[in-house]
C-alpha cells in the first residue's frame, strides 16, 4: 500500500477530518498519522476513520503529541535517556500510541529507538561535506573520531533502549500492532546500522520489524558512512515498510522522489506489495512537486 503521512500538511489545520480529506483528495487510500498530531485534531480525524472517509496505515511515535507538545516532537522522551523519569514517559507515550493505533486500526507504529549522547557530529560533516571537504585528511579524521566514540560510549543507551522495548513489545503483542524500527540521519542515533543485527537477534518476535527511510539512508551514504542499498538489502527479513523521500546533496532530505540523490530504481528489488510505503515529504513541498515525486515512485517501484 501507498500511503502520505500528515507531516506535510498537519500544521496547516485545525480540524483531523480536514486533514485527512486533503489527503483522501490527492488520491489516496492511507494516511500516516504523524508525529505532529495534537490532541486537538483526534476527534476529526476519527470521525473521518469511523466514516470510512479514509484509511490509517500507520501511526509515528508520539502520536497523539503529549498533552501541551503542539510541535512535532518524535525525540521528546528517548527510551536510551539516562534519566529514569524520562525512559518512563517515553514507555508510557508509546503505550497511548499503541492505544490509539488500535482505535484508528492502524497495523503498525514507527519508533525512533533513541540516541548516545555526544558532541554533535552530524551536523559538521555535513556543512564539511557542503564545502567539498569530504575528501580531506581532517574529514576523515572527524568520521574516524565519531565511530570510535559512539562505539565506545553505546552499550548504557542500547541496554535502556532494549529494556523499553521489553515493556512495549509485550503491549504491542496483545494489541497485534507491529513495531518499526526506524533507521536514523544522526550518526550519534541508535541502533546503528550495524547493530539492527544484534537488536532482531535480541527480539525475535515477528511483530518488531525494520522500518526503513530512503532519506536517512541516503544522507549516511552521502556522508560516507553506508552504502544505500546494501544496507537496506541486509534488513529484508524484517522489513515492514519505507518512509519515502529523496535528499538533495548532500543532506536537504524530505524533497520530491526523482530530485535528489536517492537511486529508487536500486531499491526496487527489494520492496514488495505487502510493504506499507510512505510519502514523507516536507511542509513546504507543492501539491504539484508532491504529485510528480509520487508519480516518479510508482513507474519504478509498480502502482500497488
Amino acid at each position: 500500500m501507498y500511503s502520505l503521512s500528515t507531516c506535510w500538511n498537519s500544521h496547516r489545520h485545525t480540524d483531523g477530518r480536514a486533514l485527512l480529506r486533503e489527503v483522501r483528495e490527492l488520491g489516496f487510500e492511507y494516511a500516516e498519522l504523524s508525529h505532529g498530531t495534537r490532541i486537538s485534531l483526534m476527534p476529526g480525524i476519527l470521525q473521518a476513520v469511523d466514516a470510512g472517509e479514509i484509511k490509517i496505515s500507520t501511526l509515528h511515535n508520539f502520536c497523539p503529541l503529549p498533552m501541551g507538545v503542539d510541535r512535532s516532537a518524535p525525540n521528546l522522551y528517548q527510551f536510551s535517556a539516562d534519566r529514569e523519569r524520562e525512559r518512563e514517559l517515553a514507555v508510557k507515550h508509546t503505550l497511548k500510541t499503541l492505544d490509539f493505533a488500535v482505535r484508528v486500526k492502524a497495523p503498525l507504529v514507527v519508533l525512533h529507538l533513541g540516541s548516545v549522547e555526544l558532541k554533535e557530529y552530524t551536523e559538521k560533516l555535513k556543512e564539511m561535506v557542503e564545502r567539498g571537504e569530504k575528501d580531506t585528511p581532517k574529514y576523515a579524521k572527524l568520521c574516524e573520531e565519531v565511530i570510535k566514540k559512539r562505539e565506545a560510549k553505546k552499550e548504557k543507551y542500547v541496554e535502556h533502549m532494549y529494556e523499553c522495548l521489553r515493556k512495549i513489545l509485550p503491549e504491542a503483542e496483545k494489541r497485534g500492532i507491529k513495531l518499526g524500527c526506524e533507521n536514523r540521519e544522526a550518526l550519534e542515533e541508535i541502533p546503528f546500522e550495524a547493530d539492527f543485527k544484534f537488536l532482531f537477534t535480541e527480539f525475535a518476535s515477528p511483530l518488531l520489524t525494520y522500518w526503513h527511510d530512503t532519506g536517512h539512508a541516503q544522507i549516511k551514504e552521502n556522508l560516507g558512512f553506508i552504502q544505500h542499498t546494501m544496507h537496506l538489502e541486509s534488513q529484508t527479513a524484517r522489513l515492514s515498510g519505507f518512509h519515502i523521500h529523496d535528499v538533495q546533496a548532500p543532506a536537504r532530505d524530505h524533497c520530491p522522489p526523482g530530485s535528489g540523490t536517492v537511486d529508487f530504481a536500486a531499491l526496487k528489488p527489494f520492496v514488495r506489495a505487502n510493504h506499507i510505503k510512505v510519502f514523507e515529504f516536507s511542509p513546504s513541498m507543492s501539491v504539484e512537486d508532491l504529485k510528480r515525486g509520487v508519480a516518479h515512485v510508482k513507474k519504478l517501484w509498480g502502482g500497488n
